[in-house]
């Protein structure tokens, strides 16, 4: 049986980070120290976890990902130019989940917060297929949002962001947060509306 990840992998923690991705990743890439590499993994675990969770639905499947993922990426590392390690990360871990599922023929269901779904709203505001029209309306729209919503909006949905990465970066209270992407994509849908 497979050597399971320990629980505290799993859980958000926040540690001192004393070098950026970028610099881990540069003394990975010049000495292949193994040790810049685990440092640089270990501080993405949590949220590793929680994607193949969101597409996989099934935990210890998740954590069998996880460490696929481990044992495979420094050899992807060596293979590819990243210039944002978290943004290059993301699309590798999300290719890996749909692996799994083509290979088991399972159709992909993702299980959104129900708070963020209570309309299609938020797919037409942010969705990737913009007319140049709509993506101004948007941008003007962000301007006037309240500095916290449109913090919290633009992290989110453009960053990627869980609640609790914008809790954590911004200082808002994680509640907070919710209410601010709530309010801020209803006030861009009454905006847009108007322009």
């Amino acid at each position: 049986m497979r050597k399971k990840l320990p629980l505290r992998f799993f859980s958000q923690h926040k540690k001192k980070e004393l070098d950026s991705d970028e610099t881990l990743l540069s003394k990975f890439n010049e000495t292949r120290k193994a040790d810049y590499f685990q440092q640089l993994y270990e501080r993405y675990i949590p949220l590793i976890y929680g994607l193949c969770l969101k597409y996989l639905q099934n935990p210890e499947l998740s954590q069998d990902a996880v460490m696929d993922i481990y044992e495979n990426l420094s050899q992807k590392i060596q293979d590819h130019e990243i210039k944002i390690f978290r943004n290059w990360l993301y699309s590798v871990v999300k290719n890996h989940c749909f692996h799994i599922l083509k290979e088991n023929k399972k159709e992909i269901i993702v299980n959104f917060d129900s708070q963020l779904m209570e309309s299609d709203v938020t797919f037409d505001l942010f969705d990737d297929n913009r007319d140049e029209d709509r993506e101004n309306a948007l941008n003007k729209c962000l301007e006037k949002l309240p500095e916290p919503q449109r913090v919290s909006v633009v992290k989110f949905f453009y960053e990627d962001k869980s609640y609790a990465d914008i809790a954590d970066e911004t200082g808002f209270h994680l509640k907070s947060v919710k209410s601010y992407i709530q309010n801020g994509k209803r006030n861009l849908k009454i905006c847009i509306e108007k322009i």
